[in-house]
């Protein structure tokens, strides 16, 4: 499985509506038996935007937010999926097939990692849904 910056958001935001089951499951999953994919691309959107004070009244520091990533790195399910030779093809191929721009590229970034690596999305984003090549759950549905 992948994770996507949202629940990383949404697990450490105590004031989020999802936070306690967001919590709960991030926990659970990275303590669990399945590897749970990491990628920087989730790990540098959580840093940037929990220290943000644009978007959080109580930003985290830089040093803070990249302590919990660290912490989140290190648990034993965790590892960080990297790009293969064929990420460039897989991108551009779900750019193209979907049309997208803007806010939707990041989103085909991680759909291209999820098919390289034969990986499922968890994400509360139901934009992933687009994307017919990729399974996609939200652990906070239900």
């Amino acid at each position: 499985m992948l994770l996507d910056a949202n629940l990383l958001l949404f697990a450490d935001d105590e004031l989020s509506p999802f936070h306690e089951r967001a919590r709960d499951w991030l926990t659970e999953s990275l303590n669990g038996e399945a590897r749970i994919g990491l990628p920087w691309h989730s790990s540098l959107a959580y840093l940037r935007l929990r220290t943000n004070p644009r978007i959080y009244r109580s930003p985290l520091s830089g040093p803070d937010a990249c302590r919990r990533v660290r912490r989140w790195l290190a648990a034993p399910a965790a590892w960080v999926p990297a790009p293969t030779d064929r990420h460039a093809d897989v991108l551009v191929r779900l750019i193209e097939r979907y049309h997208l721009s803007g806010n939707a590229i990041p989103d085909a970034h991680l759909a291209a990692l999820a098919i390289e690596h034969g990986l499922a999305i968890a994400s509360a984003d139901t934009d992933f849904a687009r994307f017919e090549d990729v399974r996609w759950i939200n652990p906070l549905r239900g």
